[in-house]
C-alpha cells in the first residue's frame, strides 16, 4: 500500500516508541489519516499508536483539537501556528506522550501565491516542547505531496524518538 521506504520508517516508529515505552497521536488534515494508517500497517503498532485525528475542516480542529478560532482566523489553516495547535491538541486530547500534526495544501486547486500548492506545514508535540517544520514540496500531484508527506511527518516523529 505505502513506498517501502515509508513502511521501513513506520516500522522504525513503532519499534523505538515501543521501546521507550511511548504512545502516539496523530493529528492530520490533507494527509487523512494515511500517517495513522502507515504505522498501523505495522505488526504491534496497538501497543503504540493511541488515535488518529483526521482534522481536515477547520470545524474539525477546534471541535477534536481545540484549535483556537482566533488562530485560525489570523493565520489560516496551512500555518505554523494551527501546526503547533493541533500537535499540542492532539498530545493532550489523547494523552499521549507524542503527537504530529500535518496541515497543507496537496491540489490540485486551493494553492495561493501565498500558500501555493505542496506547502505543507508539521508540527511535532511532546512533554519537551513543540517542534515544527515547513515543506513546500512543489505542484507534483495530490499523490505525491500526501506521500511526501507522510514520509516527513514518520522522519520527524523517529527524529523524536531518537532524542
Amino acid at each position: 500500500m505505502f513506498p517501502a521506504e515509508i513502511e521501513d520508517l513506520a516500522q522504525a516508529v513503532v519499534a523505538r516508541a515501543h521501546d521507550a515505552g511511548w504512545t502516539i497521536a496523530t493529528a492530520e488534515s490533507c494527509t487523512g489519516g494515511l500517517v495513522a494508517g502507515a504505522i498501523t500497517q505495522v505488526a504491534g503498532s496497538s501497543m503504540v499508536l493511541d488515535r488518529g485525528f483526521v482534522t481536515y475542516s477547520n470545524a474539525a480542529k477546534t471541535a477534536l483539537l481545540g484549535v483556537g478560532r482566533e488562530v485560525l482566523e489570523a493565520h489560516g489553516a496551512v500555518s505554523r501556528e494551527t501546526a503547533e495547535a493541533m500537535a499540542a491538541g492532539g498530545l493532550t486530547r489523547a494523552g499521549v506522550n507524542l503527537a504530529v500534526a500535518i496541515t497543507g495544501i496537496a491540489g490540485p486547486g486551493g494553492g495561493s501565491p501565498e500558500k501555493p500548492v505542496g506547502l505543507v506545514h508539521f508540527a511535532t508535540a511532546a512533554a519537551d516542547g513543540l517542534i515544527w517544520r515547513e515543506a513546500r514540496f512543489g505542484d507534483l500531484g495530490r499523490e505525491a505531496v500526501r506521500t511526501a508527506a507522510v514520509r516527513q511527518a514518520l522522519e520527524m516523529l523517529l527524529a523524536r524518538l531518537d532524542g
